[in-house]
């Protein structure tokens, strides 16, 4: 019944605004309700709300159309996740709290669509064993005995493990190569308008109330202005999240520039490049800068070829020379400071000291100190306590006393399972373009599992969400390629005697 009465809703929001596009009396009623509604709001209460208002009437029939098309509801969780906290910094909304609703809402529209199809094989695969392995263990952390606050934990749950439904909405939503490479195509506009918004920031300056957000709280202002410069951030909460994306984004694209695209999408590639390099560069991260070779060494060893290596070779070569090059320009100093070892020895010591430090409390708690115990979470809700004063500078030093030694292992295997399976599918695919997308992605992935250590790369959006995104791209490019499924279906009709069982075709 509920399944019947959901996709005659559906049927109906699809006829009204895809098909008719709002050309009906309806759609007039709804226009002149919202022009009335905005002049009400703009006149008596201000600009401010107004603009409120216009999301609130704008934002909810994007809502309603997220649960009738999956792959556009992907396109306006990554639209959200980019610009959410460029939004906060002009209204204070629960835009987070909004996103993640949504996430679970579609995850219950599939829910609802499986009474009927009753198919769960866009779920079935091994990686998927370990999501839903983690965000048990998560949910279980909710009765963590050693947990100071079980608020903290709603408030984190939400993005460790919550999110991660998105994983299952995409494996739903990817029921062909053109969704996901529309999906890909959302993310590389998106992080290139993040690249130019960044430049502007460079360039022209900051607006009025983005000085006024970095003003207001002097620890903020203290890590954004250094070298004699406000490190730039676009869209995003900081300067090091920002390099990031554009760090992989930078790398992602290099590697299309392999692939069997046409020349239109590799000269958009080509100029996406350059603007993430520089907007990496004048973010100030040294994080980043540090990404982009270990990639490049990533790529080479899954594209081993003669080619390659002298290409790499050769970026090797001018990239020394380049970090050798003395300079007095703060941009390209700090760039080269990150491969010097006496500039950057302050900042390795202090955090192995805080390692160090906590290491005792992670070997005699398993399972942590429970979900936001540490960072904002912590000062908010446990104020006062060890953890909450603990500055765990990493991604994987988090957890582990979060979640425990035992739930980082269950991470290190959730890790070690998607690179697996990344790195299996790419050597076993034929199709061209679904075999350089799988060596993209598993780059991406390799460099936000390094660049965790560091950072809590994985954890910020919109990298959060891209993971997600990818990690479904890994579970269904395959699909789409006729030889792997040939390959497949051969290899399981061979008796297990057959000594062609145990090839390779790469």
């Amino acid at each position: 019944m509920v399944a019947n009465l959901y996709r005659s809703f559906s049927a109906w929001l699809n006829e009204q605004f895809f098909l008719k596009k709002l050309n009906t009396p309806l759609g007039y009623v709804m226009l002149i309700l919202m022009a009335f509604a905005m002049s009400i709001v703009i006149s008596s209460l201000g600009i401010k709300y107004g603009f409120l208002v216009l999301v609130t009437l704008v934002g909810l029939p994007m809502f309603m159309f997220c649960l009738v098309d999956l792959p556009f509801g992907l396109t306006f969780i990554l639209f959200i996740s980019f610009l959410v906290n460029f939004i906060k910094k002009y209204v204070n909304a629960p835009i987070g709290i909004a996103q993640d609703a949504l996430v679970f809402i579609m995850f219950f529209v599939i829910i609802i669509n499986q009474v009927k199809e009753r198919d769960w094989s866009f779920a079935k695969h091994p990686v998927s064993f370990w999501v839903v392995i983690w965000i048990l263990y998560n949910l279980i952390q909710g009765i963590n005995p050693s947990a100071v606050s079980q608020i903290a934990w709603i408030y984190t749950v939400r993005s460790v493990a919550g999110l991660i439904l998105l994983y299952f909405v995409a494996c739903y939503a990817f029921k062909s190569l053109e969704i996901i490479l529309k999906t890909i195509k959302t993310i590389l506009i998106l992080t290139f308008a993040s690249a130019l918004y960044g430049l502007k920031q460079e360039w022209v300056g900051f607006s009025d109330t983005e000085l006024a957000w970095l003003y207001s709280n002097p620890h903020t202002l203290e890590l954004f202005f250094q070298w004699g410069r406000l490190r730039i951030f676009s869209f995003f909460s900081d300067p090091t999240t920002y390099g990031i994306l554009m760090a992989y984004t930078s790398v992602f694209c290099s590697i299309m520039l392999l692939g069997p695209y046409k020349i239109g999408m590799k000269i958009v590639s080509g100029i996406c490049i350059v603007s993430c390099l520089l907007a990496m560069a004048y973010a100030g991260s040294r994080t980043p800068i540090v990404l982009i070779p270990i990639g490049v060494i990533f790529f080479t060893v899954l594209n081993f070829r003669k080619e390659m290596i002298i290409a790499v070779g050769i970026f090797f070569v001018f990239g020394t020379a380049f970090m050798l090059k003395s300079t007095s320009n703060a941009v390209i100093y700090r760039i080269q400071s990150a491969f010097i070892l006496d500039n950057s020895q302050d900042v390795v010591d202090v955090r192995m000291k805080n390692q160090e430090l906590i290491q005792p409390y992670v070997q005699r708690h398993p399972f942590g100190g429970g979900l936001g115990s540490t960072g904002l979470w912590g000062r908010r809700f446990s104020p006062g306590t060890f953890l909450a004063s603990f500055d765990h500078d990493s991604g994987f030093v988090r957890l582990a006393v979060e979640v425990g030694w035992l739930g980082l292992l269950l991470y290190m295997i959730f890790i070690f399972q998607i690179m697996r399976w990344g790195v299996y599918y790419y050597f076993r695919v034929r199709d061209p373009m679904i075999k350089n997308l799988y060596l993209a992605i598993n780059t991406v992935f390799f460099m936000l599992v390094i660049a965790s250590y560091p950072q809590e790369a994985i954890l910020q959006v919109p990298t959060s969400i891209i993971f997600y995104i990818f990690l479904a791209a890994i579970v269904k490019l395959k699909d789409f390629d006729e030889n792997f499924k040939k390959d497949t279906a051969t290899s399981v009709q061979q008796p297990k005697n057959d000594p062609q069982l145990n090839t390779v075709d790469v």
